[in-house]
């Protein structure tokens, strides 16, 4: 069975002109009748291409960001030029990143991916940004156009900011996605609610690719450790 990086370069071969609108119509058709590898592509394309525009954005690629971007993928040296070439593709295409957002979107409406999918694909714009040590604000706006485009809400943004302590501190709360007041019992629910969705297995069976697990990990790290945090603040009162 052909690889991963294979079937992106099926993909890109030949592409001319508005090269990613181009590349997700591929993504479209080429697998129709094999979900599960069409979610799998989708990913890895949306994450090569939007951190191409969200490097391109900011203006400078630093060797951390370069370095982040090489722990969500693991890419053969022989199939190295295949991501390369998609990466360049993406940061010379003329196409606005918000246009290909909302290909991206459309797509996963179309393949049963819609929430989580592009939760993943968030979060990994966002580990990649954080990398060195700073989301700079131009990065920023950038995750928050793409956010709304995904069609998350603004405290669905701010919830997956805090996991990344885009600013200062990071509010255990918020991590959570829990307002003051409530219930231990009603906190702890919510709290294993959070862990079963985004445990590193349930990551896995979504089909995405195994490298992402450097991500789920963290993801699920800040969860704990911001729920330790609040289960003590429960036990204090």
């Amino acid at each position: 069975m052909p690889s991963l990086w294979t079937r992106i370069g099926e993909l890109i071969s030949n592409i001319a002109g508005d090269a990613l609108n181009a590349i997700v119509e591929r993504v479209r058709t080429f697998f129709e009748g094999d979900p599960e590898t069409r979610r799998q592509v989708a990913f890895s394309v949306a994450m090569i291409a939007l951190s191409a525009k969200m490097a391109k954005a900011d203006g400078v690629v630093s060797d951390a960001e370069v370095k982040a971007f090489y722990e969500i993928f693991s890419v053969p040296d022989h199939e190295f030029h295949n991501v390369e070439r998609l990466y360049n593709l993406a940061k010379q295409d003329i196409a606005g990143f918000d246009v290909y957002a909302r290909r991206l979107f459309r797509l996963c409406q179309e393949s049963d991916c819609q929430g989580q999918l592009l939760e993943d694909v968030l979060e990994g714009l966002f580990y990649i940004a954080k990398s060195d040590g700073v989301i700079h604000q131009d990065e920023l706006v950038f995750l928050q156009e793409v956010s709304d485009i995904f069609g998350f809400s603004r405290e669905q943004f701010r919830v997956i900011s805090a996991r990344h302590a885009v600013v200062g501190e990071s509010d255990p709360w918020l991590v959570l996605g829990l307002k003051k007041g409530i219930s231990f019992e009603e906190a702890r629910k919510h709290y294993h609610d959070l862990v079963r969705e985004h445990h590193p297995d349930r990551v896995m069976a979504r089909g995405l690719p195994k490298e992402f697990l450097a991500i789920a990990n963290e993801r699920l790290a800040a969860i704990n450790n911001a729920w330790a945090i609040v289960r003590e603040e429960f036990v204090t009162v």
